[in-house]
C-alpha cells in the first residue's frame, strides 16, 4: 500500500465519510498518517454503543479496565492533526438521537457538542478556511443546556457557506452577520426569542432555509430578499406565520392551527402546504405557481380563499378529515377546483380527499364543466362501498373529455376479488384510456402494476 502514488492514497483517504475509518487507517500505515493531514473535511459521528460503553454504569461492571477515549477528545485530536479544514460534521448517529431524556437523565456534558466552551477551543483554528459546518447534538444532554454556538460561528466563520445544526437550545444574542453563508438548517431546535427578526437581519443571503421544528418563535416571520428554496416545519402553534421571500421557488410549509397565515411569494413555483386550518388565510397572487401540493382538514373553505392561479398545471390534494358525511364545511368538488386553477393539466387525488368527494357527488345533480386541458388523474382508492367510488369515478371522466391517462391505486387490504371487479368494470366503459394501476398503503412506496392485473 506504500508503494501507491501519494496523490492515490490521499483520493483513498478522502473517499472515507466516517473520520474514524481514517484514524485507523493512520494506525496502520505510516504514509496513511503522513497524507491524513492534507486531508480537507471531519465527519466524526457517535454511536449508540460507544455512548454506552462510555458510561460509569458499564464501566464499573465491565471486566476491562480499559477506558473509553471522551468523544471530544478525538475530534480535537482529528482538528489538531489537519492543515486545512473545509468541511466539519460532527454529532450523534440517529439511534442515540432517539435517545430521550425521560430514558435517561445524562446530566453529563461529554456529548453537549454546541457547547461554546467546547466549541471556542477548536473553532478558532479551523474558521479561516471552513465552508461548511453540521453539528447534531445530544438532545439528552443539550435540551437544557442553553448554548451560544451561532454567535460564536458568526464571529469566527467569516467564509461559511452552509451550516447545520440539530438537538440544541441556542441563543442569537450578539449575532454577527454572515453575508457569506447561502444555506441554513436548524432541525429541532428551542429558541427563547420572539421572532425570526435576528435571522432575517443576520442571514441576508440565504438562498437554502429549512426550520425543522423550531420551538419558541411567537411571531415568526421570514422576511428574505434572495431565499430559493425553504421547508418549514412549525412544531408549535403560533399566533401568525409570515412569508415574505420575492425571489422564493420552492416552499414547503407544514404547521398546525396557526391563527393566521400570511404568504408573499411571487416567484413561487412549488408548494408543499400542509396544516389544518388558519382563521385569516391570506397570500398574493401566485405569478409563477406550477405545482401545488395540499394537505388541510376541508379544501372547499381553503380554496374559497385561495387566489385564482392560472399558471398551475399539477395539484395533488389530500384531506385530513376522514369523515365519509358530506357538510357545507367540508364538501370538495372538482368545479371549485377547476374555478381556482382553470389551466390545470394533472390532479392527484389522495385517500382522505376522495372520501370526501364521493360525499359530495352524492349530492350534486347538474353537471359541471371538465376542461379539456385536464390530461391526467390519478386517486387513491379505498373502495369502502366499490359501488360508490365507481360512481364517482364515472362523474368524473364523463365529463372530462380531455382525459388522456387515469391512474387509480387500490388500497393494500382490498381483497382481491373485490379489486379485479371494480378494474374490469373501469377498463369495460372506458376501453380508450391508457390506464395505470398500483396498490397503496400507508408509509409504504406505491406499487404499480403496468398489466393491469392484480
Amino acid at each position: 500500500m506504500d508503494k501507491l502514488p501519494q496523490s492515490l492514497i490521499l483520493e483513498i483517504l478522502s473517499r472515507l465519510n466516517d473520520s474514524a475509518d481514517v484514524a485507523r487507517c493512520r494506525l496502520a500505515s505510516k504514509t496513511f498518517n503522513s497524507l491524513s493531514s492534507d486531508l480537507r473535511a471531519i465527519n466524526l459521528q457517535c454511536s449508540l454503543i460507544r455512548y454506552i460503553k462510555s458510561r460509569p454504569r458499564f464501566l464499573n461492571s465491565s471486566s476491562s479496565s480499559q477506558s473509553i477515549t471522551p468523544f471530544k477528545s478525538i475530534f480535537l485530536n482529528l482538528v489538531s492533526n489537519l492543515r486545512i479544514v473545509e468541511s466539519v460534521s460532527i454529532g450523534t448517529e440517529k439511534p442515540l438521537r432517539d435517545v430521550s431524556y425521560d430514558d435517561v437523565e445524562d446530566e453529563a456534558d461529554d456529548l453537549f457538542l454546541t457547547d461554546g466552551g467546547f466549541v471556542e477551543v477548536w473553532l478558532p483554528r479551523v474558521s479561516d478556511r471552513l465552508k461548511s459546518l453540521s453539528i447534531s447534538d445530544f438532545w439528552v444532554q443539550s435540551c437544557w443546556r442553553r448554548s451560544n454556538l451561532l454567535p460564536l460561528v458568526s464571529a469566527y466563520c467569516h467564509t461559511l457557506i452552509e451550516l447545520e445544526v440539530k438537538n440544541a437550545w441556542l441563543s442569537v444574542d450578539n449575532l454577527n452577520p454572515m453575508p457569506m453563508l447561502t444555506s441554513l438548517t436548524l432541525e429541532f431546535i428551542r429558541l427563547d426569542d420572539e421572532d425570526l427578526n435576528e435571522f432575517n437581519k443576520s442571514f441576508p443571503n440565504l438562498q437554502v432555509l429549512n426550520l425543522i421544528g423550531v420551538g419558541g418563535l411567537e411571531l415568526p416571520k421570514i422576511h428574505l430578499l434572495n431565499l430559493k428554496t425553504c421547508h418549514w416545519t412549525v412544531s408549535n402553534a403560533p399566533s401568525s406565520l409570515t412569508i415574505i421571500t420575492p425571489n422564493l421557488v420552492t416552499l414547503i410549509l407544514e404547521c398546525i392551527r396557526p391563527a393566521s397565515l400570511y404568504i408573499d411569494a411571487p416567484m413561487l413555483s412549488n408548494f408543499h402546504l400542509a396544516f389544518e386550518h388558519a382563521d385569516v388565510f391570506a397570500v398574493e397572487r401566485f405569478e409563477n405557481l406550477t405545482n401545488f401540493w395540499l394537505l388541510c382538514l376541508n379544501i372547499n373553505s381553503f380554496l374559497l380563499n385561495f387566489p385564482v392561479t392560472c399558471t398551475l398545471e399539477n395539484l395533488t390534494v389530500d384531506s385530513r378529515n376522514w369523515t365519509t358525511r358530506a357538510d357545507t364545511y367540508s364538501q370538495f368538488t372538482l368545479d371549485k377546483v377547476f374555478t381556482v386553477f382553470p389551466n390545470m393539466t394533472s390532479l392527484c387525488i389522495k385517500s382522505g380527499a376522495w372520501l370526501v368527494l364521493e360525499s359530495c357527488y352524492n349530492l350534486l345533480g347538474q353537471a359541471w364543466d371538465g376542461r379539456n386541458g385536464f390530461k391526467k388523474l390519478c386517486a387513491y382508492l379505498l373502495l369502502v362501498d366499490p359501488s360508490l367510488t365507481f360512481s364517482s369515478v364515472a362523474c368524473v371522466l364523463d365529463q372530462c373529455s380531455g382525459l388522456s391517462e387515469v391512474s387509480l391505486l387500490i388500497h393494500h387490504d382490498v381483497v382481491c376479488n373485490v379489486s379485479k371487479s371494480f378494474i374490469s368494470k373501469c377498463t369495460a366503459r372506458w376501453p380508450k384510456l391508457k390506464w395505470r394501476w398500483g396498490v397503496w398503503n400507508e408509509g409504504m412506496a406505491d406499487s404499480w402494476i403496468s398489466d393491469g392485473m392484480f
